[in-house]
């Protein structure tokens, strides 16, 4: 089993400053790296201050200064929000700064809020076509010269400057849900992605075997790595499990507030959904947010990894983003590396 860290800036007011927070995620990945994570993943999200996230090439670039050896992954570029061209050119550029530690995820995209003023109003559903076209376009150019006359892009010959480091290419990501992105994904050689947002674990068992079941489909394909990716928060023996649960519980609330796109932004910001409009809804009771994200004590934590590790997951990446303190994420972080990594050497 190999570990990740999931991290962006996040604010929830403007009490903490930018400086601050980006301070923050570069310590957070600095312990990270320290405690032997493979991976950091950084995000895209626009105009959003809960994930502070505009490009993750600018932020893995800096990082790629200040570590030597974690990997540097963009978790996850918005194919409709981009260009081929330009994501090959960026993504080959951080992996000459890094030194060959660059690995790019791709997803559709999903706040609706996002491609109103990103890609000009266009359904988020749609995304997948953007997607579906940029991943074989992106590795050609990475292999020289390249035109291309798609449904949704067309240029004259080209190809990615520079070229990357990591030969034929560097390690391609697809974020997947549903069967067809999964065998997508597969079939085009790229490793897998999932997240099972505020579902227990049988929502990890339906991801492999959707999964599996693309590996079933694609036999000729050599089987691609699967990650998954889960809000972790770890506390001591008897220590206060509800810190994570309510701090997690905050941030799907605001999830909310910018998922179904009914309210206009203040600076960035927007109201949460209150605790009152989900206390009958069981999937915030904080019970079972304790059952279903990884909220636990080190035994507990290693105990529900070593499940998924039995499932045939890969990777698992402790996804910081929780809406709490600094000092909070710090602590989990501290307790996930010295007790909980060690039981996977």
């Amino acid at each position: 089993m190999k570990f990740s860290l999931f991290v962006h800036m996040e604010r929830y007011d403007e009490q903490v400053s930018h400086q601050q927070v980006f301070a923050d995620l570069v310590e957070l990945t600095q312990m990270a790296e320290a405690g032997g994570f493979r991976t950091v993943w950084v995000g895209e999200h626009h105009a959003m201050e809960y994930t502070i996230s505009p490009s993750p090439m600018p932020i893995l670039s800096y990082l790629a200064a200040r570590t030597t050896t974690i990997r540097l992954g963009a978790g996850t570029i918005i194919a409709p929000f981009w260009h081929p061209i330009r994501v090959a050119g960026e993504c080959a550029l951080l992996d000459v700064i890094s030194n060959g530690r660059m690995e790019v995820g791709l997803a559709r995209g999903a706040y609706q809020f996002e491609f109103d003023r990103m890609a000009g109003g266009m359904p988020a559903s749609s995304g997948g076509q953007h997607l579906r076209e940029m991943v074989p376009v992106v590795k050609k150019l990475w292999q020289g010269d390249y035109a291309h006359d798609g449904d949704v892009w067309k240029f004259p010959t080209s190809t990615s400057v520079p070229k990357p480091l990591q030969q034929p290419t560097p390690p391609m990501w697809i974020a997947a849900r549903d069967p067809d992105s999964h065998n997508f994904a597969v079939k085009n050689g790229c490793n897998v992605m999932v997240t099972p947002l505020m579902k227990g674990d049988e929502e990890v068992l339906d991801l492999v075997n959707k999964f599996n079941g693309a590996l079933a489909n694609n036999p000729e394909v050599a089987r691609p790595q699967l990650m998954v990716l889960r809000h972790t928060f770890v506390h001591e023996e008897g220590g206060d499990w509800e810190v994570g649960a309510r701090g997690i519980s905050r941030f799907y609330r605001t999830f909310e507030g910018w998922f179904h796109n009914k309210q206009t932004p203040v600076n960035g910001f927007v109201e949460p959904t209150s605790e009152e409009a989900v206390k009958d809804r069981p999937e915030y009771d904080l019970n079972n947010l304790r059952k279903n994200v990884m909220i636990g004590t080190p035994e507990q934590v290693i105990a529900r990894i070593k499940h998924y590790q039995e499932l045939g997951v890969d990777e698992f990446s402790f996804w910081s983003d929780n809406s709490l303190s600094h000092a909070e994420k710090k602590k989990s972080l501290e307790l996930f590396i010295k007790h909980v990594v060690p039981a996977f050497a």
